[in-house]
C-alpha cells in the first residue's frame, strides 16, 4: 500500500478530511490528531522516533481527538483493519 507523508501545514490539516474511502497510509509527523470532517473510520498507529509502536486506535470514527502523547513522534492513518496482526511494542518497517 502506498505511504504518503503530510509535511507541510496544509497537507497536515487537511489529512484525511472529506474522503470517503481511504486507500494508502497517511503518515505525520506528530503526536496528536483528530477527525473533525472524516467521512469514514481509520485506524490510527502513534509511534516513537524508531518506529516502535507506542499505541493503537481501531475504527476511529469520525470527529474524536486524540491528545498529544508523550514520546510519540510519528502519526499514522490507515484504513481500518490494514494492520490487523500489529500491537503495541511491534516496530514499523515501512
Amino acid at each position: 500500500m502506498e505511504i504518503k507523508e503530510a509535511k507541510t501545514f496544509f497537507q497536515k490539516l487537511k489529512g484525511l478530511m472529506f474522503q470517503s474511502k481511504v486507500n494508502y497510509i497517511l503518515k505525520f509527523k506528530v503526536n496528536g490528531l483528530h477527525t473533525f470532517f472524516m467521512k469514514t473510520n481509520i485506524d490510527v498507529i502513534l509511534t516513537d522516533k524508531n518506529h516502535k509502536v507506542l499505541y493503537i486506535y481501531r475504527n476511529l470514527k469520525p470527529n474524536k481527538i486524540i491528545l498529544p502523547k508523550k514520546h510519540v513522534k510519528y502519526t499514522y492513518e490507515t484504513p481500518v483493519n490494514y494492520f490487523k496482526k500489529i500491537k503495541i511494542g511491534d516496530r514499523l518497517n515501512l
